[in-house]
């Protein structure tokens, strides 16, 4: 990666470029969904645009033609799923295995080779060495021990703990720990205050609620490299979480069906990791977004992943392809993405006091029990929040309500809100008026309730 990416832009196109063909033809060759789904295409190396573009729904109903090996199938890979003890494990001794969150309304499952783990970890040696965070945290375990923190959702089989256990399983002797994203924030600030990272990782919101425990002084640790991902993280926010623990901030976009999409830099800009990753900004009809554009989703393609090859695959998410050239040099492509992008709740407990919740404990909390439903959490009073079901059956809409409000309650209850009143809106979720997208938790509902 790091002699590609120094040769320049044509090197990394060429890279790119044969990696792609290589890919298709072993899709091609191996994946029977891509076999069938290409059947009418020219038999040669084709072009990316000649290419039908996928969805989350296609791959996920072809689950086991999806796959190139033909020893993972949905029933094994659901069985192995519903053992949280098994988190970051190896399915068939070979496999690596998360599940997305189901934020667009298709929980979606992806199973990694240790290939393309591989390709994950070395673009994260190569981010922490182009941000100029290596030296520093190569310090940290000098003089600290290099303590490295994940706060996350840890229940389930989501990418990022799936991601940190597999590698903390594979180095038994490095000091790595995650945290529970769900923990009431005093009980989170405590257990880093006990642990003192030198390396800190997490969600955006959740960064912006630890620094500000951190200039409180209810926090006090020292990371000498915070890392940020998930959702999207805006400049100002970036800035207050710098400055609060004085330390680098390295951002990173990627997404469960391909853990690292891109990167920023030292000037904050995201860069595409063009050498293993293709994206392509598109409108409502899959025709190209010019750069300077934002795109109304974009279409990706893993060329990491031969395991479940993702071609030209609709992620959702809309991006900006830069038209200007990041003054930081590097030859990597830059973007600007509008990702998920919910509001962090503050809400009154019963003495008076303000809580703040992160957006993704939040969302974590309702997905667990309502599967493949789509939802909108809006707080419509200091002590309500008010749930948004995307269904209108009966039945359907009961049992969710109950499902989501009873969860709901125990996890509030937990932060000091057992006061807070959950209910439900009759409405269905309401697409953000701006850009089209489905926000899942929404603040100052007066601005919202349209």
């Amino acid at each position: 990666m790091v002699w590609t990416r120094g040769a320049g832009p044509d090197a990394i196109a060429a890279a790119s470029a044969d990696r792609f063909t290589e890919l298709a033809r072993f899709a091609r060759a191996q994946s029977p969904f891509y076999r069938a789904a290409w059947h009418s295409l020219p038999q040669r190396d084709l072009s990316l645009h000649e290419l039908p573009v996928v969805t989350k729904r296609d791959l996920m109903t072809h689950f086991d033609d999806w796959a190139t090996d033909r020893l993972i199938t949905r029933e094994g890979v659901d069985r192995f799923l519903s053992d949280k003890r098994r988190i970051g494990e190896h399915f068939l001794d070979r496999f690596v295995i998360w599940k997305s969150s189901g934020s667009t309304g298709e929980p979606g499952i992806f199973v990694q080779d240790d290939v393309a783990m591989a390709c994950y970890d070395a673009l994260l040696a190569v981010q922490l060495h182009t941000a100029n965070a290596s030296n520093a945290y190569l310090w940290s375990v000098l003089t600290q021990g290099g303590r490295a923190a994940l706060v996350t959702a840890i229940d389930d089989h989501f990418a990022s703990i799936a991601s940190w256990q597999r590698a903390c399983r594979a180095m038994p002797w490095s000091h790595a720990k995650a945290f529970s994203v769900m923990d009431p924030l005093a009980t989170l600030v405590g257990k880093l205050n006990d642990y003192q990272p030198a390396f800190l990782a997490s969600y955006p919101s959740t960064l912006a609620l630890l620094a500000g425990e951190q200039v409180a002084g209810r926090l006090g640790i020292v990371p000498a490299c915070i890392w940020s991902g998930g959702e999207f993280l805006a400049d100002s926010m970036r800035g207050r979480i710098e400055a609060a623990f004085g330390s680098t901030l390295i951002n990173e976009y990627g997404s469960s069906e391909c853990l690292s999409i891109a990167c920023s830099c030292t000037a904050g800009t995201l860069h595409v990791n063009a050498d293993w990753v293709i994206l392509e900004p598109v409108d409502r009809d899959y025709r190209p977004v010019p750069a300077g554009e934002p795109s109304h989703t974009v279409l990706l393609t893993n060329l990491a992943n031969r395991i479940q090859p993702i071609i030209r695959y609709d992620l959702g998410d809309s991006i900006t392809i830069n038209t200007s050239p990041c003054h930081c040099g590097r030859a990597l492509p830059a973007i600007t993405v509008q990702g998920r992008h919910d509001d962090l709740l503050v809400l009154r407990s019963a003495k008076g006091a303000r809580v703040q919740l992160s957006p993704l404990a939040l969302t974590t909390v309702v997905e667990e029990v309502l599967a493949c439903a789509r939802f909108q959490l809006v707080q419509t009073a200091p002590a309500q929040i008010a749930l948004r079901l995307a269904t209108t059956d009966r039945a359907e809409r009961r049992a969710a309500w109950s499902a989501a409000r009873q969860a709901l309650r125990s996890y509030l209850a937990r932060q000091s809100l057992g006061n807070v009143d959950v209910v439900l809106d009759p409405r269905l979720p309401i697409p953000d008026e701006r850009s089209g997208k489905m926000r899942e938790v929404i603040a100052g509902a007066a601005e919202h309730s349209t």
